[in-house]
This record gives C-alpha cells, sequence and structure tokens, in this order.
C-alpha cells in the first residue's frame, strides 16, 4: 500500500485517475461529492481491473465468489433490476437497447482510497501513480446529443397512470412506481468527459461511474439502497420530490410545501412501511427501527423526502442473504413488492436495466455499500446507444400531468447537462 498527502496531488488528479482508470475493461468509481448525507455519503473509491474471469452472476455464485481471496480488496459490482427475475418468479420481456449482464461483481487489480488527508494504493501499484500524472486530459468540447426519442409517447404515459389509478382503487396495489425511458442512437462521446460534466452539475452523495467492457453508467443519485457496517443496515428510501425554489424564499417555501404534502408524505410512508417488512426477514426481532421519518434534504435541483430506516442483521446474515430480502428496492416498485412488479413489467415499454438497480462495493469484513441507480445515463459506445429513465410513484391521488412533469424534473440536470431535448 501506498500513501500520498493529498496536498501534494494537483487539483485535477481525480479527473486524470479516471480517465486512466476507464482504459480498463472493469472500472469503478464510486464519488461523494463531499456531501453531508444521514449515516454518510459513498467512500471515495477506484477500482480496475483488466479482466474479471471468474465474475459471479447469480446470487448462489456471488455467495462462493465474495470470500476469495482474501487479499483486503472491496468487491465491486452492480445488481441490474432483472435480478427480481431470480429473486421472484417474474419475467423481464420488454425491449433492451443495452443488454447488461443481470449481476455482475469483480476484484480489482489496484485500486484508490480518498481519505481526509491522504490517497492511499493498493495492490498492484507498481508505476501506477506516474502513470496517472502522466495522463493527459483533453479538451472535450460540449456533448453533441440528438433529441432524446421517448419510448413511451406522453399520451400512452399519461393512459398508463390512469389505468394503475384503476388498479389502486381495485385493491391490486397501493402505489407503483412507474417509469418511461428516453434513448438516442448513433451518440459518440466521451463516457468520462460526460460523466465529470453531469456530476459537477448534480453532485450528489452516491454517485458512480462503471465500466463493464462495452457498457457505461454514468450515475449521479442521491438515494442509499443499503450500508451495512456490524451488526447494524441502513436503508434510506427518497420518496417525494419538489423542485428548489429560485430565491431564499422561494426555496423555503418549497421545502414546506413538500413536507406538508399528504400525497408524498403517504407514498414515503408506504415505502417505509415494506423497507421495514423486507429488513424484518433479515433482523434480529425487535431491531428494526425507523430514526428519521420524512426527512427533507436539498440538492442542486430539487428537494428530497428522505426516510431512515435501521436494523440489526442475525448472525451468519450475509449479502446474499440480504439482496433476497430486500431488492430491488422498495421506492422503485411500489407495494405490495411482488404484484407491483409484475404490474411494472406490463405498463412499462423498456426494460430497466442498470436503472433501478444498484451499484456498490462490499468488504471482506463484511461491510457493504450500495446505492439506488436512478439520475442517470447508460450508454454503449458500441453501438450509440444512449439512455436515461425517470419515474415516479403513482398512488390513487395522482395526476398524470403533475407525474408527468415530476419525471421531467427529474432529467432535468441530464438534459441540461448533454443541452438536449425531449423529441415530442
Amino acid at each position: 500500500m501506498l500513501s500520498i498527502p493529498l496536498a501534494e496531488l494537483p487539483a485535477d488528479f481525480r479527473a486524470r485517475a479516471l480517465r486512466w482508470a476507464a482504459q480498463f475493461s472493469h472500472c469503478a468509481y464510486f464519488e461523494p461529492n463531499g456531501q453531508a448525507y444521514p449515516e454518510g455519503p459513498f467512500d471515495q473509491l477506484l477500482g480496475v481491473a483488466p479482466a474479471a474471469p471468474d465474475a459471479p452472476r447469480t446470487l448462489d455464485e456471488l455467495r462462493e465468489w465474495l470470500p476469495r481471496p482474501q487479499d483486503g480488496a472491496p468487491r465491486l459490482g452492480f445488481l441490474t433490476y432483472d435480478l427480481k427475475n431470480e429473486i421472484e418468479d417474474l419475467d423481464s420481456d420488454n425491449p433492451s437497447g443495452l443488454d447488461w449482464p443481470t449481476l455482475h461483481f469483480f476484484h480489482p487489480q489496484t485500486w484508490l482510497i480518498w481519505r481526509p488527508e491522504t490517497l492511499e494504493l493498493h495492490g498492484f501499484t507498481d508505476g501506477v501513480l506516474t502513470t496517472i500524472l502522466a495522463t493527459e486530459l483533453p479538451d472535450w468540447p460540449a456533448p453533441a446529443v440528438p433529441a432524446f426519442t421517448p419510448r413511451m409517447p406522453k399520451a400512452d404515459y399519461l393512459r398508463a397512470v390512469e389505468s394503475v389509478r384503476e388498479d389502486i382503487l381495485n385493491g391490486e396495489v397501493y402505489e407503483l412506481n412507474l417509469c418511461q425511458e428516453f434513448y438516442a442512437e448513433g451518440v459518440q462521446l466521451d463516457p468520462v468527459d460526460v460523466f465529470l460534466r453531469l456530476n459537477a452539475a448534480s453532485p450528489a452523495p452516491f454517485a458512480g461511474f462503471f465500466r463493464h467492457e462495452s457498457h457505461f453508467l454514468l450515475c449521479a443519485s442521491p438515494e442509499r439502497f443499503l450500508a451495512h457496517s456490524a451488526p447494524v443496515i441502513v436503508s434510506q428510501p427518497i420518496k417525494g420530490t419538489i423542485r428548489r425554489g429560485n430565491t431564499p424564499a422561494e426555496d423555503e417555501q418549497q421545502r414546506l410545501a413538500l413536507l406538508h404534502d399528504e400525497k408524498e408524505r403517504a407514498e414515503n410512508l408506504m415505502i417505509v412501511d415494506l423497507v421495514r417488512n423486507d429488513l424484518a426477514r433479515v433482523a434480529q426481532t425487535g431491531t428494526v427501527q425507523v430514526p428519521e421519518l420524512f426527512g427533507l434534504y436539498p440538492f442542486r435541483h430539487v428537494w428530497q423526502m428522505i426516510s431512515t430506516v435501521t436494523a440489526e442483521l442475525r448472525p451468519g446474515v450475509d449479502l446474499p442473504d440480504v439482496l433476497r430480502a430486500t431488492f430491488p428496492m422498495g421506492s422503485m416498485t411500489g407495494a405490495p413488492k411482488i404484484r407491483a412488479m409484475q404490474l411494472i413489467e406490463h405498463y412499462e415499454t423498456a426494460r430497466r436495466g442498470l436503472y433501478s438497480g444498484s451499484i456498490g462495493y462490499a468488504w471482506p469484513d463484511g461491510a457493504f455499500e450500495f446505492n439506488v441507480v436512478i439520475r442517470s445515463l447508460q450508454y454503449r459506445p458500441d453501438t450509440g446507444y444512449l439512455s436515461f429513465q425517470v419515474g415516479s410513484a403513482i398512488t390513487y391521488d395522482s395526476d398524470p400531468e403533475r407525474e408527468y412533469a415530476e419525471c421531467l424534473l427529474k432529467a432535468r440536470a441530464i438534459l441540461d447537462m448533454l443541452g438536449a431535448v425531449v423529441a415530442e
């Protein structure tokens, strides 16, 4: 292990390190952006590997794979939304322009950890620092992206919301998270440059950059899925969104409007109850708690309503056990979860892929941290396919036009950063 004082590194070291790392076919970077967050944000961590020949692709394989090798390295990986099909009797038949593997983890050959005063280099470190410092930073022009095409035209989305409201009236679900994809084809852009632009435009506590061979994820997520530091596990669902105000007075008015919005509070409470029930499946009896309900937190473009649920895991419970009990996260499905996922497959017109899945890292001692993949771009430079998805929670009180406007609000940072629009 090498330790270098941060004061001795250039201001653009992060950008150089990420551009160096993105040359590897397996690259994962987790960025907290210095954000204050209840229970803390991501660690700032970067890991790379030229190959991942033994990578697990199922939860059973993950259980066997996690303990080896015992080298102290983090296990870096992602879970797509389609992992639901391994956990429950479900399927995914909607089209996809991305085709991520369902689950993927790798052991980094080299990994970097940013500490408050130092940078640590681990694993294979010979010449790495010199190579990173020598990495050039091209001066890329602003990305030029054609108008995004909605996979679900607005009129179809509005009809789907009305149909979900009818399902709720009939007792099928209490709440359903309805998502839609916007995509562009033939796009040529530099993933590192676009991630850095997105991160500057919308800094978030659970941001990340992930390369898996020809697939890239550029993520500016504000949401934690799960964090575990023995014996406590934490989940922090987000439900409730409103735009920031243009002045301090208007901003406070918006905050109070979200705080007192009965629909948003009902959405949040339903998902908190779902998360409590999920965690109870792997928790010691009587340890599931809700230390914060309806917390309001400001981000660059929006206020978010965030609740915190904690529990103590039963002895012997491992990461695959926790994922079987909790994945996908309730904030991206609805309640009850299984019926909501069946209806999601019926109403949505695109496979979610890594959207509403998760990226994260697990340590050999059993600690782990995973986000919720939202506010993200998925990109394949080999095909030029660029995609983002957005969604909102539908309840019986939902107004279809308001829900569509909320989707576009959540897409604002991405569209503005790309200088792109949504095709009519």
